[in-house]
């Protein structure tokens, strides 16, 4: 991964501040915003005044600590600069000073969204989704910031705020900092990390899935008909967003499937870029149907990856002549996952995060 990634200790520090602020802005947000405070993005899925001002803090954070760095992030500054977006720009412009802790202009908080607009070329640079589980943080539940550091193609530092999450301590809300083959929680309040690992069950049949709250993110009757196949009885663990890869890395659960609904659906880099290799610092992996290697894709790489809110396009397919970026993510051992008799059924992009065993 190159000699950056062997001494990261002040990206490390920069991205626990930078999500741990983000974490205190959506705390503050969540279960008080007002209407016309949210956005329909052109997929449906909503975006609210939290994953602007989040992803505006995280920016911040960032260059404060680390001068210039270059970011591809969900959000994009186009959507607050229009004339009908006025109101909006104000919440969010507020929501950001409540957590500076200064006078900031509506200028300077559309300068840190827009640093979130990156191609994403060179060989080093971050990606961030605020907020992940938009319709979990609705709901008042879970969701997750999910910020990531990628080196020459391959992911090298993972944060993830889970700020709903319930942790083993009795405290609520966790931090997940993963890098240089460790990950530690920050749970709750406490000032020192615990070391996480994932579970280790000695069948499958002893495994638990963890998946999504919304039926519409993955195919919950595949993976019910999988975990029949693979005698496992366990009601699955259901979480919204990418706390369910923080779930997998302390070992709630054994098992994550995304089993997409659509033949057509393409993931974005910054709905898995963090979360999964949280897991794999954890001991964990990350495994395609195919055993083809999940393919991060950036900005300049294919113009749908960004997705403009309104023209949400589909990544390129397999064998697309733009160059992709393709790091290996399968387990830390290399070892790809034995999976008894034939082959469960699943969709063309199905992929499972799991658990060392």
């Amino acid at each position: 991964m190159g000699h950056a990634a062997d001494n990261l200790s002040i990206e490390l520090a920069a991205a626990l501040a930078a999500v741990r602020a983000a974490s205190d802005v959506c705390r503050s947000a969540q279960g008080r915003l007002l209407a016309g405070h949210t956005l329909t993005k052109g997929d449906e899925s909503p975006v609210t005044i939290a994953d602007f001002a989040a992803q505006a803090v995280v920016c911040a954070e960032l260059t404060d600590s680390l001068g210039e760095i270059e970011m591809i992030g969900e959000e994009e500054s186009d959507d607050l600069r229009g004339s009908d977006a006025t109101d909006l720009l104000d919440a969010v412009v507020a929501l950001v000073a409540s957590q500076r802790g200064d006078a900031v202009s509506s200028g300077a908080v559309l300068d840190w969204i827009s640093i979130g607009s990156s191609a994403g070329a060179s060989d080093r640079y971050w990606t961030l989704d605020p907020i992940d589980g938009t319709k979990g943080f609705l709901r008042g539940e879970q969701y997750a910031i999910a910020l990531g550091l990628i080196e020459r193609g391959e992911v090298i530092l993972g944060v993830l705020g889970c700020p709903n999450l319930p942790n083993p301590d009795g405290s609520t809300g966790s931090i997940f900092v993963a890098a240089n083959g460790v990950c530690q929680a920050w749970y709750g309040a406490a000032t020192m990390p615990h070391a996480v690992r994932v579970a280790a069950p000695t069948s499958l049949a002893e495994a638990r899935f963890c998946e999504s709250v919304e039926s519409g993110h993955s195919n919950q009757d595949h993976a019910a008909l999988i975990a029949a196949r693979l005698g496992i009885t366990a009601e699955p663990y259901r979480i919204d967003s990418q706390c369910k890869y923080a779930a997998i890395a302390r070992g709630d659960a054994s098992i994550y499937l995304r089993l997409p609904t659509r033949a057509d659906y393409r993931e974005k880099i910054w709905d898995h870029a963090a979360g999964k290799f949280v897991v794999e610092q954890a001991g964990g992996g990350r495994h395609r149907r195919h055993r083809r290697p999940a393919r991060l894709l950036t900005r300049s790489d294919a113009a749908g990856q960004h997705g403009r809110r309104r023209d949400r396009r589909p990544l390129p397919r397999p064998g697309d002549r733009r160059r992709a970026i393709r790091p290996h993510l399968t387990s830390q051992s290399g070892r790809e996952p034995q999976n008894p008799g034939r082959s469960p059924p699943t969709t063309s992009s199905g992929s499972a995060a799991s658990g060392g065993g």
